[in-house]
């Protein structure tokens, strides 16, 4: 493997201009700026220290900056990373006690061995199986629990440690009239400030704006004598090195999660990469990826960190302030080091309010609408596996709502897979080919032969869908003395569906029908002629070596095709066992 590939930084710092010094350099203080702020109050929502979303921001993005592949995308704390920390972690341990900050830092930990794992195995195809609905659906609903989570620090009324939506939503109503009236006017009027100033100047790091007023004004007022929730004290300082606790028994109450944590961050960081990437026009290696974030999150471990992953929100900002290289990450991140050094004293006053909105903001980016309506429309089945999941995450909970839509998800591939679609043909004869006759009513039908096209790679799961579509098909039709299988849509076949054809074909045989097959692309001829096709079948009219329907048609005597009254028509077509949309 060269240098450039193990670590991709090489290139990139081999071949750097002094004239995109300023544009990375600017970048990162944008960055900075929008990340201070966002990274304490996701290590917050994450259920950890507030500095920790910040010790999260510097040696992680520097680890990844050296080993990943996407030269715009920023590495650290995102929303959604720190939901799913406090989503796996506080069912084990208090929050913000030793014991979580521990587990929390072992989450990272597993989560970076096995992103390194997949990755070093160059097995990052396995994250395909958690479709595109289904993780939006998982992204909406969280964006809704993270929310919720929230409420609390708008009203100033902590709730208990109940993790079902139902329960919060319910436990906020009861105690709708303990709201503190001044913890509510700083939630509020920070929230109305990130709206109206980040419309009116998106140019400016509003969140940082409107996050050092609010301390101001808590400073000030004395708020926090009044009720008002503050960060308290930060410690300063660089991160410390940590140790995650090396539990057996922990570890396993944490695999599936870390598991979900591992996908779920992979998924989001290789999306807004490759998004960046296309407009660029550079490409992205998913394993080095893996590899690179795999690295950070063992990083984050021994660094007082939580699990990273690459932010949609961050990477836009960066990529708009006119950052071209990872150099924007590692001054982003020395700059938050900075921070700790010299300006944690300044967040003492810092209102759990403002930070909740925030968060709020931030999520609601995540909640695309239009999006939603869109798969819906494209696709009904991808429509139910994202509501499903949706509704999953937010009844049952995070994680096992992104596994059961992926599980739905599958389950309906695996169904569409078993009952494809299958034409029949008649020949059209303007275009000299044999077409289905749901897009060409038209065409001519052979009465001595049934025409049809299997849309589907064949295989255990379908081959008795074929036989039954076929047994209704041949029911109506007493002079049929052939039936053709185009198989073009067949990329492979297994050693079931080879059986049942053999099967077929000698079933049909005995009737004194012959079954021929066109179309066949070489992988799957090469299977059959493994199968000895070629000594059953070869000098007993049952070919496959046909490489158009026409010339099998033309090769056994038979016309291309006569009209056919719609009486025929109608006695000839029967309704067929459901299947899979028509291509």
């Amino acid at each position: 493997m060269a240098l450039e590939d193990a670590i991709p930084a090489y290139g990139w710092l081999k071949n750097y201009r002094r004239e995109g010094l300023s544009k990375d350099l600017t970048a990162a203080v944008v960055i900075t700026a929008m990340l201070v702020p966002q990274g304490m109050a996701y290590a917050l929502l994450a259920g950890l220290p507030a500095s920790y979303g910040l010790y999260a921001s510097t040696v992680p993005a520097i680890v990844y900056a050296l080993f990943g592949t996407s030269k715009h995308m920023p590495v650290g704390p995102p929303a959604l990373m720190a939901l799913l920390t406090f989503t796996s972690v506080s069912a084990l341990a208090e929050p913000r006690t030793p014991q979580y900050i521990s587990l929390a830092l072992l989450l990272a930990l597993m989560v970076g061995v096995l992103q390194l794992a997949i990755g070093f195995l160059r097995m990052g195809f396995i994250t395909n199986f958690i479709s595109h609905p289904v993780l939006r659906g998982f992204i909406y609903a969280s964006a809704v629990v993270i929310a919720l989570s929230q409420v609390e620090h708008l009203l100033g009324t902590p709730i208990s440690g109940e993790h079902s939506t139902v329960e919060v939503v319910l436990e906020h109503a009861r105690r709708i009239e303990e709201t503190n009236p001044w913890t509510l006017a700083v939630g509020l009027g920070s929230l109305a400030a990130l709206v109206v100033l980040g419309k009116a100047l998106p140019r400016v790091p509003v969140s940082l704006v409107v996050v050092a007023v609010a301390t101001l004004v808590v400073y000030l007022f004395g708020l926090d004598e009044k009720g008002v929730d503050v960060v308290g004290e930060v410690p300063g300082g660089l991160p410390d090195l940590s140790l995650p606790a090396l539990d057996l028994e922990a570890a396993r109450r944490l695999a599936s999660s870390a598991a979900v944590v591992a996908f779920v961050g992979f998924i989001e960081s290789i999306s807004v990469a490759k998004a960046i990437a296309a407009r660029e026009k550079y490409k992205i290696d998913a394993n080095q990826e893996l590899r690179a974030l795999g690295l950070a999150n063992v990083s984050a471990a021994f660094f007082s960190g939580f699990p990273v992953a690459g932010s949609f929100s961050r990477t836009a900002v960066q990529y708009q302030s006119g950052g071209r290289t990872q150099l924007a990450s590692i001054a982003t991140a020395l700059l938050v080091l900075l921070v700790l050094l010299f300006l944690t004293p300044l967040f003492y006053y810092l209102p759990s309010a403002a930070l909740a909105a925030v968060i709020l903001v931030a999520v609601y980016k995540l909640l695309d609408f239009e999006e939603a309506r869109r798969v819906f429309r494209i696709r009904r089945i991808d429509g139910y596996a994202m509501l499903i999941t949706f509704v999953l995450t937010l009844l049952v909970g995070v994680e096992q709502g992104i596994i059961l839509g992926a599980a739905f998800a599958l389950l309906a591939f695996l169904r569409r897979t078993a009952y494809p679609h299958i034409a029949e043909l008649g020949y059209v004869e303007e275009k000299d080919a044999f077409l289905g006759l749901e897009s060409f009513p038209e065409a001519k039908i052979i009465p001595e032969a049934l025409i049809v096209r299997f849309d589907a790679r064949l295989y255990f799961a379908n081959v008795p869908f074929l036989e039954e579509w076929l047994l209704k098909e041949v029911a109506d039709r007493p002079d049929l003395k052939w039936i053709f299988i185009d198989c073009r849509g067949v990329n492979g076949i297994d050693v079931t569906a080879i059986e049942g054809l053999e099967d077929l074909i000698s079933g049909y045989k005995s009737r004194g029908i012959e079954v021929i097959f066109t179309h066949m692309k070489l992988p799957v001829r090469e299977r059959l002629e493994k199968a000895g096709w070629d000594a059953k079948f070869g000098g007993d009219g049952h070919r496959y070596h046909y490489q158009t329907t026409r010339e099998a048609v033309r090769a056994v005597g038979l016309s291309l095709g006569r009209e056919v009254s719609d009486p025929e028509r109608r006695m000839w077509k029967r309704p067929a066992p459901e299947q899979g949309q028509s291509g």
